[in-house]
């Protein structure tokens, strides 16, 4: 059975540029052994830039950052792993909220119509870098206000890109999906398994 826990650095085949416990889970569920190795980037968005762009610059960013901190802290030579998700409804680019008028404003435009989920996946090590990028399409029914104040206060909403976790208590505003469901979730694990196979990382490992 895979662990779902990280690994030691000393036995960890990758390193997760990544606090998200969400992706740490989606990495155990596939058997891959990792160790956390967050280092922040920062997230502005560039004129002109496509949300496309957008998201595989900040993820190939993120595994570049950890990179570097794994270099300069002499850890050992593992490649690094970064992702980035965004939610898009309409050509533009939704956060993460931060008030709960914020939150329910991206509820209302995600209510009862279709929305993207881009999330890129990078993995980096000190001779190259390389990204993939999956794209998934969400369908909301229509929200209540009611509900959307209520999501709010729940808690889970508060950092999560376009105000909401599919994998939670949102999973009851979904009508349908089309694309990668752990995509949707923070880690597209068909195209992370790509790059894993690139770097030669192995998967399906016995937790040790």
């Amino acid at each position: 059975m895979p662990s779902l826990v990280a690994a030691a650095p000393d036995v960890a085949d990758l390193y997760l540029a990544s606090a998200s416990p969400r992706r740490g889970e989606l990495l155990g569920q596939i058997g891959v052994r990792f160790a956390v190795l967050s280092a922040g980037v920062d997230e502005q968005h560039f004129a002109g830039e496509s949300p496309e762009a957008y998201v595989c610059r900040l993820a190939a960013s993120k595994a570049q950052a950890g990179l570097q901190r794994a270099l300069a802290e002499g850890k050992p030579c593992r490649p690094v792993l970064g992702a980035d998700t965004t939610v898009v409804v309409s050509g533009q680019i939704l956060g993460k909220p931060i008030s709960e008028a914020d939150a329910c404003g991206m509820l209302v435009r995600l209510s009862d119509g279709a929305h993207t989920v881009l999330t890129a996946v990078s993995i980096a090590t000190e001779n190259s870098v390389e990204t993939r990028l999956s794209s998934s399409l969400v369908v909301f029914r229509r929200l209540a206000r009611a509900e959307m104040r209520a999501y709010w206060r729940s808690g889970e909403p508060s950092d999560k890109a376009g105000g909401y976790g599919i994998q939670g208590l949102a999973a009851v505003f979904v009508k349908s999906i089309q694309g990668s469901y752990s995509g949707i979730m923070g880690l597209p694990l068909a195209e992370t398994a790509e790059l894993l196979k690139l770097y030669r990382v192995p998967i399906w490992q016995p937790s040790r």
